[in-house]
């Protein structure tokens, strides 16, 4: 879902095209970031109006990393939470983020979550979801267009937290 939001219709490594060297029109990486993260909707979106879906900060999914997930997707797969696992690690990052070079911020990149970005934690007690290593690390909330009936939310939250 992610990944078709981002490309918005388009089958190239960018969502306007493939030439890497426009890249700054339309994403914060390396090559323009300072460094560091910047507001949102700077730089241009894509055909579907979503900014900052390339670059900026990795978004983090609830897909579960899986590096053979090609091979074992079915034709047709209907079921947007196939690929939820309740595991914490590793899970995908999508987009790339101000760190990133162009080769790592396209439509297809997937970047596996690491344990690490929990390392240093200021909170006290410790939080479960703080990233402090993973400073271009982001997520963005989107909605269904039809709300999931109660059933379909409990059988979600059941698979993906176990509860």
């Amino acid at each position: 879902e992610w990944e078709y939001a981002c490309r918005a219709g388009s089958n190239t490594a960018f969502y306007y095209g493939n030439d890497a060297s426009q890249l700054s029109k339309y994403a914060w990486f390396a090559d323009n970031s300072e460094n560091k993260y910047h507001k949102v909707g700077q730089k241009l979106p894509n055909a579907w109006g979503l900014y900052d879906m390339l670059g900026n900060v990795s978004e983090w999914t609830l897909d579960h990393y899986n590096e053979k997930i090609l091979e074992q997707l079915q034709d047709n797969a209907s079921d947007p939470f196939a690929n939820v696992s309740a595991n914490k690690y590793p899970k995908v990052l999508k987009g790339g983020g101000y760190t990133e070079d162009a080769a790592h911020v396209r439509c297809a990149t997937r970047i596996k979550s690491d344990p690490s970005w929990n390392k240093r934690d200021p909170q006290i007690p410790k939080s479960k979801w703080w990233l402090t290593e993973g400073a271009s690390v982001g997520f963005r909330i989107v909605r269904p267009l039809t709300q999931p009936t109660s059933e379909e939310a409990n059988a979600f939250y059941k698979k993906y937290i176990g509860k």
